[in-house]
């Protein structure tokens, strides 16, 4: 049996959960995000007062690690580090985008399609992935400028699920049946999922080197008639 404490405040809406392996015990939320930081730390008391469990009980802290707020990514980041390096217990660094993906797949079981979360950066870009429905990277997380032709031969393909901050701006240029735009929050069974995954293939982040996933690299589709 593994404690874990999984950490997401790299969005607009904050995620502390703990979990007993992959099973939620008791999860928070923080829907103000300039709140964040100070929100973090009286959290994982009431966590782990209500569990009944102390902070020596946990076994490993996962964080999600980005694309998402740079102060939020920081916040979180500091947190997992500080955690790990005083109780001597390995740190997991999750993507926002496979938790939020995983989010989706969860709740729409939809095996014959794609899932697409996005999180609104400034302008018309976005951060964001395409997965299939286990998970497996179509388009690898990257800082995206949406225009007409986003996505466009995917979805002739197949059906694509989009869910995110970042949904508005592609629905409004996009006009196809295949793109199904849904308002799906990020659940805590999701994220824990991912870190009792990578728990237990001992895949842990190297602490003093790791650091949040800015998403600096930008993909820019095609625009109409190139």
């Amino acid at each position: 049996m593994a404690i874990l404490l999984n950490i997401d405040t790299a969005t607009e809406i904050a995620i502390i959960s703990l979990a007993e392996n992959d099973s939620i015990i008791h999860h928070v939320t923080n829907t103000n995000q300039r709140d964040h930081a100070s929100f973090l730390q009286p959290a994982i008391k009431i966590l782990l007062q209500e569990a009944d469990l102390t902070i020596n009980n946990i076994n490993a802290v996962a964080v999600a690690a980005g694309p998402g707020s740079y102060t939020g990514l920081r916040v979180g980041m500091a947190s997992a580090k500080g955690l790990c390096y005083a109780l001597n217990i390995p740190m997991i660094t999750i993507n926002t985008l496979e938790v939020m993906a995983l989010s989706s797949i969860n709740r729409i079981k939809d095996r014959s399609a794609l899932y697409c979360p996005m999180i609104d950066a400034r302008r018309m870009e976005v951060f964001t992935a395409v997965y299939d429905d286990q998970i497996a990277e179509i388009i690898k997380p990257c800082s995206m400028i949406l225009n007409e032709e986003s996505f466009k031969d995917m979805l002739q393909k197949s059906k694509i699920y989009f869910s995110g901050s970042g949904i508005l701006k592609l629905k409004n240029i996009l006009e196809t049946q295949n793109a199904i735009f849904n308002n799906h929050q990020t659940t805590p069974d999701a994220m824990a999922a991912l870190s009792y995954s990578a728990y237990i293939k001992k895949s842990f982040a190297d602490i003093a080197y790791a650091s949040p996933e800015y998403l600096k690299e930008f993909y820019t589709p095609p625009k109409p008639g190139v």
